[in-house]
């Protein structure tokens, strides 16, 4: 590798760095008592409604019986629902419940006032280049 490659592997390192630590700084729902990895779990579950315990431990990377701690958690928060599965007696389902929702749609909201933040210095067809350049990159992934 060369010295130029190195230094943008080095540049974008960095800046992926200093967006994540943002990202973790910035809990939009932390006066409502969740924390980020608490987040994330509303998030997959917002995603994939239905889902079980071993799917969302699979999407996320996590073990099983941490995603059972964090959604029981949740479900003491009154965030998640669970209901039994009709396929598996034995195995649950997790939905948000009117709470999670709102909690759910407020993190949007932040999320979405921080992306235009991070893009306010940029012109739409700047814009539009980041966006298409990250897609390509991550799809390369």
């Amino acid at each position: 590798m060369n010295q130029a490659e190195l230094a943008v592997d080095e540049r974008l390192l960095g800046l992926f760095n200093r967006v994540l630590e943002q990202a973790l700084r910035d809990n939009p729902l932390e006066d409502s008592g969740i924390t980020p990895p608490q987040l994330a779990l509303l998030d997959y579950v917002a995603a994939s409604p239905g889902c079980g315990v071993g799917e969302i431990a699979d999407g996320l990377a996590l073990t099983a019986p941490t995603v059972s701690v964090g959604m029981a958690r949740l479900e003491k928060a009154s965030v998640v629902e669970r209901q039994p599965d009709p396929e598996d007696g034995r195995a649950v389902q997790f939905f948000l419940s009117e709470r999670g929702q709102a909690l759910h749609e407020r993190a949007l909201t932040c999320r979405r006032q921080r992306v235009r933040q991070l893009l306010a210095g940029l012109t739409p067809e700047e814009e539009a280049q980041l966006v298409a350049l990250l897609e390509k990159a991550v799809d390369a992934l």
